[in-house]
């Protein structure tokens, strides 16, 4: 892998193998966030088809990624013991597998079980292809294969809403898992013959305890978010889950640093610009693309657009999530320190969140672009960069534990985000409800509150009382409680912004050479 380490390749045909390592470690982040993107425009289909709740499209995506981030550390602690090339073919032959099942499934349980199987194959092809990708390219060419891997992801998050509510709304939900099958093999076919074997010679034996205590604190936090809309959060289940998940990280820590070889090395930790990329990273996902679920179930919800016009809608966010990473890699890496961009993406995303919530009230798709653009800069801003910052300060040797620990951070963001977030939306339809219908019964408010939260507007009625008003009442909820979830993003990013700025020094995340921040003829 010698000859792709150097910017520029020293014959077109070193620059043409650059260009394929390239486009393997990059296509199966495009393919994960293509999926989960086209995934998240078919949730009412979804939702509509199989007779789900709130609570049960929420476990759509979040047993996905549940299982995905649960298993992104022992994935890349497997990539560096066995091989990133053996591992990145096993999980893209999973993924694209679980994805057959998640197409043919029918019925609820079935979807979601294959969905965490399909988490479990983007675990191990995201941790091979990301430890891949920092393995081969050092120094400035490192700093634009990330800018181009950014770019590439940016691309899935642009397609995500498009194609899948073309393809939902013309051939069913079910191809938006279909269509993986003839990606997945041909990116197959392309890695057995363009990537070569690496891994850790020093790397030990998988940390069995380490992964039993980091997913089961994950999943007991993701439950208790979860179950608590439902139980109450003083609720004894709810409780003793929340303590259990604390216990299991703690644990988790503890076995680690009686590691010789840990699978989370924590000593990295001791670095503030470390904790900063990794705060950065974790905001990005917990703040933004949290949002490429929840705004496409407001615009066919509540808005009442198809699946089709909700994707096209999506697109003043995702287009500058595809273009901005261009930017900055021509424009403005050269000129500021990754502090500067991280800062600017989370505050750009913060302010993009609280116009969306000051502009939702008004239950129309004009007033929303403006947010929508905002935040989509901002996260243009940080594709990529989060990555690349984090990923910098971590040796070489080291790559597979790297990209899991970064691969982990963005996806637990996204399950945390997810979940809270929606807590936040299912607390304030409850308070909306309760105020309006005082003297209706618990249970008959509850019933109306699931109606609301999952979306089914038209179907939130009650016997004896006018359908007209409680869809009006419906539609108010569904809005307040939207206006709620903008607001909660936009402060807790407002905090991750001060945060990071603190954090992240300017002196170990300095700009980019010129000469390496604008590519030549073709990324390397």
């Amino acid at each position: 892998m010698h000859r792709t380490a150097s910017p520029l390749g020293s014959s077109r045909a070193d620059h043409r193998h650059a260009l394929l390592v390239l486009i393997c470690t990059s296509a199966p982040s495009f393919m994960i966030q293509l999926d989960a993107n086209i995934v998240s425009v078919s949730l009412p289909a979804i939702a509509r088809s199989l007779g789900a709740s709130f609570a049960g499209i929420e476990w759509v995506i979040t047993a996905y990624i549940l299982s995905f981030a649960s298993l992104l550390l022992p994935a890349g602690a497997l990539a560096d013991r066995f091989g990133r090339k053996r591992l990145l073919i096993l999980g893209l032959s999973v993924f694209t597998f679980a994805s057959f099942l998640c197409g043919s499934a029918p019925n609820l349980t079935v979807l979601i079980i294959a969905r965490a199987l399909q988490g479990v194959g983007a675990a191990m092809q995201l941790s091979a292809a990301l430890a891949t990708l920092s393995h081969v390219f050092q120094g400035e060419a490192r700093a634009r294969a990330f800018s181009f891997w950014g770019s590439v992801v940016g691309i899935g998050a642009a397609l995500g809403p498009i194609v899948g509510g073309l393809i939902t709304q013309n051939f069913g939900w079910e191809w938006a898992f279909y269509i993986n099958l003839p990606i997945g093999a041909a990116l197959i076919a392309l890695i057995i013959r363009v990537i070569e074997s690496s891994r850790d010679p020093d790397a030990m034996q998988l940390d069995l305890p380490g992964v039993a205590c980091f997913g089961g604190g994950l999943f007991l936090t993701t439950l208790a978010l979860i179950g608590g809309n439902h139980r109450g959060w003083t609720d004894p289940w709810i409780l003793g889950e929340g303590v259990g998940a604390v216990i299991l990280f703690v644990l988790f820590i503890l076995v680690e640093r009686n590691q010789a070889r840990p699978m989370l090395d924590l000593s990295y930790f001791r670095k503030p610009t470390y904790i900063g990329a990794n705060l950065a990273q974790f905001s990005f996902s917990a703040g933004v693309l949290t949002m490429l679920t929840f705004i496409p179930i407001f615009l066919q919800s509540g808005l009442g657009y198809a699946s089709a016009s909700s994707g096209l809608m999506m697109l003043p966010m995702v287009i500058p999530m595809f273009l901005v990473p261009h930017l900055v890699t021509h424009f403005l890496a050269h000129r500021f320190s990754g502090r500067d961009l991280l800062t600017a993406g989370l505050s750009l995303v913060c302010l993009g969140l609280f116009a969306l919530a000051l502009a939702v009230r008004d239950v129309a798709y004009g007033p929303l672009i403006g947010g929508m653009v905002i935040a989509g800069v901002g996260a243009g801003l940080l594709n990529g960069e989060t990555t690349k910052v984090g990923m910098t300060v971590i040796p070489k040797e080291r790559s597979g534990m790297a990209s899991g620990i970064s691969g982990t951070v963005r996806f637990t963001g996204l399950v945390v985000g997810i979940a809270a977030l929606g807590a936040v939306l299912y607390s304030r339809v409850t308070l909306a409800v309760a105020e309006a219908l005082p003297k209706v019964s618990s249970a008959d408010r509850a019933t109306l509150v699931q109606d609301i939260t999952a979306g089914n507007l038209s179907g939130a009625t009650l016997a004896g009382h006018d359908a007209l008003s409680f869809r009006a009442l419906a539609t108010v909820s569904f809005a307040s409680g939207y206006h709620a979830l903008f607001l909660a993003g936009a402060l807790f990013m407002l905090i991750s912004t001060i945060l990071t700025w603190r954090l992240v020094s300017p002196a170990e995340t300095p700009p980019i050479p010129a000469s390496s921040a604008r590519p030549q003829s073709k990324p390397q």
